[in-house]
Order: structure tokens, then sequence, then C-alpha cells
């Protein structure tokens, strides 16, 4: 067993992220905040609101648009 974290040492070894490290969580209801910051965008009021906007508008399925 490698004392690295599974992330670094499954990529090392096999060169594949494993599933569990990639899945975005179905089942929970991503907030705003969840979506600006997978969108790799800064939290300031301007971004909420687009992120409000497009969670309203494409429920879940605009963060599992915004990873890759």
């Amino acid at each position: 067993m490698s004392d690295e974290p599974e992330s670094v040492s499954v990529s090392v070894t096999r060169g594949v992220t494993p599933d569990s490290l990639l899945h975005t969580g179905a089942s929970d209801n991503p907030s705003p905040e969840d979506l600006v910051l997978a969108s790799g965008r800064d939290l300031t009021p301007k971004n909420l609101q687009w992120a409000e906007r497009r969670l309203a508008r494409e429920g879940r399925s605009a963060i599992d648009k915004a990873l890759p």
C-alpha cells in the first residue's frame, strides 16, 4: 500500500483517475457556490447570480457541464 493519496498513486501507476474521484454526486443538489467554483470563477455576487440563473434553467446538469 502506498503512502500517497489514491488520486496520486493511481494516476502515476495506471494513468487513470478512479471513478470515485470523478463523480459529481448526482444525488446532491448543487448550490450556486458549487457551480461558481466548478466553473473556475471567483465567488462574487455577480458570479453567484449567474450561477443561480443557470441552475434554475438547467438544474443539476449545469454543474455536470462545468466539470471535465
